[in-house]
């Protein structure tokens, strides 16, 4: 099983930055690629970005140029810098790691951004 904790949400208006936090543990050898999505009321969930265990990164056309995912192999930890926010940003953001067959998900951190 693999654990991950998200951290960093909060509110913040229109303009500015969040830094998220994913910290998996568990039995994490083996984890392949973590990510980050997002949900917001009454829509699907939709993948923000990923990041494998090589390096390869993916970005949603909604926040190239804007949000910027990182990882440090040390804190088997997850980052995503999002500046310049809008208020469509606005959602739950959930981690997600994949392993083998299996996806694990984080509890969720809500980023609300105002106008």
């Amino acid at each position: 099983q693999v654990q991950l904790v998200e951290s960093g949400g909060g509110l913040v208006q229109a303009g500015g930055s969040l830094r998220l936090s994913c910290a998996a543990s568990g039995s994490i050898f083996g984890i392949n690629r973590m990510g980050w999505y997002r949900q917001a009321p009454g829509k699907q969930r939709d993948l923000v970005a990923r990041i494998t265990s090589s390096g390869s990164i993916y970005y949603a056309d909604s926040v190239k140029g804007r949000f910027t995912i990182s990882r440090d192999n040390a804190k088997n930890t997850v980052y995503l810098q999002m500046n310049s926010l809008k208020p469509e940003d606005t959602a739950v953001y959930y981690c997600n790691a994949l392993k083998g067959w299996n996806d694990y998900w984080g509890q969720g951190t809500q980023v609300t951004v105002s106008s």
